[in-house]
C-alpha cells in the first residue's frame, strides 16, 4: 500500500492499493494527517463542532500565520536535501503511476465506443500532471487526440490571465482557458484540467467552456442511464452550492439526492462502498463508480470526467454542449455565478463572525445523518454540521 502526500493549504495524502486510489484526505476527510484550514483530521464531524473547533483554530492559525513567515523570509527556515541524495537514499524507489491508472480507465468509461466514433479531442493539461498522461491514453486506445498545450513550466508564464490580471490554474475559468477555447472549432471535443488534474473543463464548439454546473447535470443524466450495473439505490451527490439544475435531473430519473456541505470528504464513504455512484462539486470537480458499480476512487478525478464527455460523445452523437441545451429546454433555465473578491485579514475574521452568526440562527446545533430528509428541500442530507 502506498501513501504518497503534499503539503500545504491544499494538503492531502491519497492512499494506493494495487494501483488505486481508495481513501484520501483531501477535502474536509476526517483522517489523521496535517492539520490545515479545511480539515478536521480525526474529529468526528457529526460532533458538537463548537466545543472542538476553538482549539482546532488555534491551531491551523499557527500553521497559517508559520506558513506566511516562512514565504516571507523565502524559506530560508526549511531544511532541504538535494535532489541527487534524496534519489540515492534507502527509502527512495520508483513507482509507475502513469500505466496503472491508463489501463484500468476502460474500466470506468467505455474506451472502445470512443475509438469507434472515431472523434477528435483537443487537450490542454495547463501545464500540470495530467500532461503525461494524455499521450499514453491516445496510443493505448488508439484514440484521436491532439495536446495542444505541451509545456511544462512552473512559473506558468505560458498561461492567459485571469479577469483581474492574475494567473490562475483555473480550468472553469474562461480567461484561463481561453486559449483552448479559441481551438473549440477545431475539434468535436476538448478540455482541460488544473495543474493536479482533480478538476476539468469541458469544451464545446457550441458552447465553448461549459458551466461546471452544467456539464455535471449532463453527466449525471448520461450515466444514470447508461450504467445498467450500477446499484439502484446508490444516491447521487452535490454540494449544497451547487446548481439546483442536478436536483431537477437526478429526481426527474427517479432517483434520490444526497446534497452535503462543501468539501469532497463527504463523498468518501458513499463512494467507497457504492452506496453513492456520483460526487460532484460545484468547483468542476466530480468522481464516479467505475462500470461494474464497485468504487474508482474517492477523490476528485479530472481525467475521467473529460473522457465521460468523450463517451457522451461518441455513443450519442451529441456533444455535452448540446445535451445541456435540451436538458434546459425541458426543465427550464439555471443561472450560476461566483464571485471572488480580495480581503484583508480583519475583513476575513468579521465575514467569518457574520457566517457563524447566520449559520446558529439558522441552524442552531442542528446535525444530520445519512437518510435523514430536509424538511424545507425534502432532499437527503449527509451529515449536515454548521
Amino acid at each position: 500500500m502506498l501513501l504518497p502526500a503534499t503539503w500545504g493549504m491544499d494538503a492531502r495524502s491519497p492512499r494506493f492499493r494495487e494501483g488505486r486510489s481508495i481513501d484520501t484526505t483531501m477535502g474536509f476527510t476526517p483522517l489523521d494527517g496535517p492539520m490545515m484550514g479545511s480539515r478536521s483530521c480525526s474529529v468526528d464531524p457529526a460532533s458538537d463542532m463548537r466545543d472542538i473547533l476553538a482549539p482546532v483554530e488555534n491551531v491551523t492559525r499557527w500553521i497559517e500565520h508559520r506558513a506566511n513567515e516562512l514565504l516571507r523570509t523565502r524559506n530560508a527556515g526549511v531544511k532541504r536535501v538535494p535532489f541527487n541524495r534524496a534519489v540515492k537514499a534507502s527509502s527512495t524507489h520508483q513507482e509507475d503511476f502513469v500505466l496503472p491508472y491508463v489501463s484500468d480507465l476502460k474500466n470506468v468509461v467505455d474506451m472502445d465506443c470512443m475509438r469507434g466514433a472515431a472523434i477528435k479531442i483537443g487537450v490542454d493539461p495547463l501545464g500540470g500532471a495530467a500532461l503525461p498522461y494524455w499521450e499514453p491514453i491516445n496510443s493505448i486506445y488508439g484514440l484521436d487526440i491532439e495536446v495542444v498545450n505541451s509545456e511544462l513550466d512552473p512559473t506558468f508564464s505560458f498561461m492567459t490571465v485571469d479577469h483581474d490580471g492574475v494567473i490562475r490554474m483555473d480550468c472553469s475559468s474562461p480567461y484561463a482557458m481561453a486559449r483552448l477555447v479559441s481551438l473549440k472549432d477545431s475539434f468535436h471535443l476538448a478540455f482541460g484540467n488544473d495543474p493536479d488534474s482533480d478538476r476539468h473543463g469541458i469544451v464545446t464548439p457550441g458552447a465553448g467552456l461549459m458551466n461546471p454546473n452544467h456539464y455535471l447535470a449532463v453527466a449525471i443524466q448520461y450515466l444514470l442511464t447508461h450504467r445498467p450495473h450500477w446499484p439502484k439505490r446508490s444516491v447521487v451527490g452535490k454540494t449544497v452550492v451547487s446548481s439546483t439544475i442536478i436536483d431537477r435531473v437526478v429526481l426527474r430519473l427517479g432517483r434520490q439526492l444526497c446534497e452535503v456541505p462543501v468539501g469532497f470528504k463527504w463523498f468518501v464513504p458513499g463512494l467507497l462502498d457504492g452506496s453513492c455512484c456520483f460526487g460532484s462539486e460545484e468547483s468542476a470537480g466530480a468522481s464516479f463508480l467505475r462500470q461494474n458499480g464497485e468504487v474508482w476512487t474517492t477523490d476528485k478525478d479530472g481525467p475521467i470526467m473529460d473522457l465521460l464527455a468523450a463517451e457522451i460523445t461518441a455513443r450519442t452523437g451529441r456533444d455535452p454542449g448540446e445535451h445541456y441545451n435540451a436538458l434546459e429546454a425541458e426543465l427550464g433555465i439555471s443561472l450560476y455565478t461566483r464571485i471572488d473578491a480580495p480581503a484583508t485579514p480583519e475583513e476575513k475574521s468579521k465575514a467569518t463572525e457574520i457566517v457563524g452568526r447566520c449559520s446558529d440562527r439558522i441552524y442552531p446545533g442542528r446535525r444530520a445523518n445519512y437518510g435523514e430528509i430536509d424538511p424545507c428541500t425534502r432532499k437527503l442530507r449527509c451529515d449536515w454540521w454548521t
